[in-house]
C-alpha cells in the first residue's frame, strides 16, 4: 500500500492527539469503534464521530493506511512511509508490512504493456497467521479426542 507525501497539516486538537497516540499504541488494523472503544477505556473523552473524522483526515494526509474488511468496514494502521504491503489475519487481525519487489516489477511491466503510465496498486494478502493456525489445530486437535 502506498502513503502519500506530507499534506497541509490539520489542526491540531486534544481529540486529534488522544486518537493519533492510540494508533502509535497499536500494531493491527483496528476500526473507528475500536478505536473509541480504546479511547473510552482509557479515560479519552472524543466523539465516535470525531474519531471518523480524525481517522479520514490522518487517511488523507498519507498517515495511515486503511483497508476494507470482507464486511466491507474500514480499518486504520499507522504505517511505515514508504511503499509496502500487508499480510492480514483475517482471524485476530495481527498484520505485517512487506515489500514486494516481484509485485512492482509484474504491476510496472502489465502497465507498459498496455500503454499506461503513472501507475499506482495495493495489494493486501488476507491468510491466517501461525499463532492463529496453532490456536485452531490445537482446538480441532481436542475436539476430536473428545469425541474418540
Amino acid at each position: 500500500m502506498t502513503t502519500a507525501g506530507p499534506s497541509p497539516r490539520a489542526r491540531s486538537t486534544r481529540q486529534r492527539a488522544a486518537v493519533s497516540a492510540a494508533l502509535d499504541e497499536i500494531e493491527d488494523f483496528r476500526s473507528a469503534q475500536e478505536l473509541h472503544d480504546m479511547l473510552k477505556h482509557r479515560g479519552d473523552s472524543v466523539g465516535l464521530t470525531t474519531v471518523y473524522r480524525t481517522l479520514q483526515s490522518l487517511a488523507d494526509a498519507g498517515e495511515v493506511d486503511v483497508l476494507r474488511t470482507a464486511d466491507g468496514e474500514a480499518v486504520y494502521r499507522r504505517c511505515s512511509s514508504g511503499h509496502h504491503h500487508h499480510l492480514v489475519c483475517r482471524r485476530c487481525g495481527s498484520t505485517v508490512e512487506v515489500e514486494g519487489p516481484a509485485v512492482e516489477r509484474w504491476a510496472n511491466t502489465v502497465a507498459a504493456e498496455h500503454g499506461f503510465t503513472d501507475i499506482a496498486h495495493t495489494l493486501e494478502i488476507f491468510g491466517t497467521c501461525a499463532d492463529c493456525t496453532a490456536k485452531q489445530l490445537a482446538a480441532t486437535q481436542q475436539q476430536e479426542s473428545r469425541q474418540v
